[in-house]
């Protein structure tokens, strides 16, 4: 890890990075895509040390309360965040002050936080988003090797479920040849039905690779599943788009069950609720706006 300074945290849409890079070491992971001009290596974590005072300025300063969401490019509960704090911090100052949150997590680690979610979601509205995108936890460990399990994070969907607090699901990516089956998508969506998740965010079953990104996602495959980069050379080379063979039957098959469990499956829908903020609950919030 290092530490700086930095200018500002809150973006305009209202979304905060409280660190800079990763250490759950996700072979598919986009955020190392050199775009994002990262200037240090991906898991040499960048700390922001003034970033709870800085967020603490910019909420201060705001005439109107929304939501505010985290964990879009970095994962607020990377394994530093057990030392430091610093997530913690700043969700004590959207509680303090009276904002909504929205946070996006692959961790178990969450759970610490419980108490102060609970807080949120009984004056405003929390939404906690997990990804999942693998069924077998011996799969899981390979592609997704330093990060709680899915069985582990399946666990937090239904602890969240029984604070009353709504959660929506990623299904995202789903890797072509590896975990794009029937098997795999119904484990995952038994998992959400169980839970009664709120919503879940899939753009299809399929992954994009950018530079940076690509040449990690091929050296891993290399590492733990050998013979598979040779297959998605000869299929795809070095496309932006990964589709799945199998996207339209997976589609297909996700919405009947989202539509049979009432769960929304529509993204802008979902994406509508996560920025919504609520001043107080509402009973009708049991549900997602159009779903009632």
């Amino acid at each position: 890890m290092h530490e700086t300074e930095v200018k500002g945290i809150l973006s305009p849409q209202n979304g905060i990075n409280i660190y800079r890079g990763c250490t759950h070491g996700c072979i598919y992971c986009d955020s190392r895509s050199k775009c994002y001009q990262m200037k240090h290596d991906f898991e040499d974590i960048e700390v922001k040390l003034n970033a709870p005072k800085l967020l603490e300025d910019a909420l201060r300063r705001k005439r109107k309360k929304c939501m505010i969401g985290t964990g879009a490019m970095s994962d607020p509960y990377i394994h530093l965040e057990e030392k430091l704090g610093n997530t913690r911090k700043c969700i004590e100052l959207i509680d303090s002050y009276g904002f909504g949150l929205a946070i996006q997590t692959k961790s178990a680690r969450i759970l610490r936080d419980l108490d102060l979610l609970k807080k949120i979601n009984e004056k405003t509205k929390c939404v906690v988003q997990m990804t999942l995108t693998t069924y077998d936890e011996a799969l899981c460990k390979i592609i997704e090797p330093n990060v709680s399990t899915t069985r582990e994070r399946f666990e937090v969907l239904r602890i969240m479920r029984d604070s009353g607090i709504p959660t929506v699901v990623w299904i995202s990516p789903i890797l072509p040849f590896i975990n794009d089956t029937e098997e795999n998508i119904q484990g995952i969506l038994h998992y959400c039905v169980e839970a009664k998740v709120r919503g879940i965010i899939c753009f299809g079953m399929g992954l994009t690779l950018r530079e940076g990104n690509r040449e990690y996602f091929y050296k891993k495959l290399d590492e733990r599943l050998p013979g598979m980069k040779d297959r998605y050379m000869e299929d795809y080379g070095y496309a932006y788009q990964l589709p799945s063979a199998n996207n339209s039957k997976l589609m297909n098959m996700m919405k009947r069950i989202c539509k049979a469990n009432n769960i929304s499956c529509d993204i802008e829908q979902v994406f509508n609720y996560l920025h919504e903020f609520e001043e107080k609950k509402r009973h009708e919030q049991l549900m997602l706006p159009g779903l009632e």
